[in-house]
């Protein structure tokens, strides 16, 4: 019965992993922008979810809601002045850029907040379980995953069922062709971007409300996203809900056997998918 448990929870944390992730596959999928900032901003908006908290005295959850408009004005800004000039054949331009956006978030949120560990308070709803069978499911971790699911979802509906979802596939296929036909691709990347972040900020909220954090966690939470992204394969949105699932049920199994191995436990399984399925579960065609 354990190991059912094991899974379920190994399930559960998948979510968490897939909405760090999300953002980071809807970028790369559109304008194949490896951001090696995205972990940081997942940060960022955390914190930006607790000062409104602190400020105006809002749930978390309803704080959320404030934050996420700003964030996605954040990467709209960051994609029109900044990502956008550096965007092109050469992939070593976007990743210095961000990597030094990366550094500047991280010293930035020091500088304001010191070094000390911060938690989003949500009240009851941290300690509560239901019970589906013999198995005690926490509702936060429920939570996280249906948020998931349902980003997911909104994320795909967006992407093939709108004209703004047309001119992401359109930019991402043949940015040339795309500028024919009227499309501007860089504000076509400009509304990436800023969705991305509003994506992030979700995954701040689960962040925060079920962990403490401090500015130096954002490089290990991009290192997640990273695995998630790869194993469910590059482009995929469904993918990398797949690809959270495997390292939070890897990272569950080892915690089980060994408290030490858990995050050991994550990287193997990212590794030995790799070996199995260069391209990850489930490959989007990439030109």
């Amino acid at each position: 019965m354990i190991w059912i448990d094991t899974l379920t929870q190994g399930i559960l944390l998948g979510g968490l992993y897939a909405l760090f992730a999300s953002g980071l596959s809807l970028v790369f999928g559109i304008m194949r922008l490896v951001n090696l900032a995205h972990g940081d901003l997942i940060v960022l908006a955390a914190y930006l979810i607790l000062t409104i908290v602190t400020v105006l005295g809002l749930h978390p959850f309803v704080a959320v809601l404030l934050a996420a408009p700003i964030m996605f004005a954040a990467g709209w800004l960051l994609q029109t002045h900044l990502f956008n000039r550096v965007l092109g054949t050469d992939i070593l331009p976007p990743l210095l850029v961000t990597f030094g956006l990366s550094v500047v978030i991280q010293n930035g949120l020091l500088e304001s907040f010191t070094a000390d560990s911060q938690k989003l308070t949500a009240g009851a709803i941290e300690s509560q379980a239901m019970h589906v069978g013999p198995v005690a499911l926490g509702v936060m971790p429920v939570l996280t995953l249906v948020s998931a699911v349902t980003v997911i979802l909104m994320l795909n509906q967006l992407f093939y069922r709108t004209a703004l979802g047309r001119a992401f596939r359109a930019t991402s296929d043949d940015t040339v062709t795309a500028q024919l036909m009227g499309i501007r691709p860089e504000k076509v990347f400009a509304m990436a971007t800023g969705i991305a972040l509003m994506v992030s900020t979700i995954a701040a909220l689960y962040l925060g409300t079920r962990a403490n954090f401090d500015p130096s966690i954002g490089p290990a939470r991009l290192l997640y996203a990273f695995q998630a992204v790869i194993i469910g394969g590059l482009g995929s949105l469904w993918g990398t809900l797949a690809g959270g699932i495997v390292i939070g049920i890897a990272q569950a199994f080892g915690a089980a056997l060994n408290p030490e191995w858990q995050i050991l436990s994550g990287h193997i399984a990212f590794v030995l998918v790799l070996l199995l399925r260069p391209r990850g579960l489930f490959p989007r065609a990439i030109d």
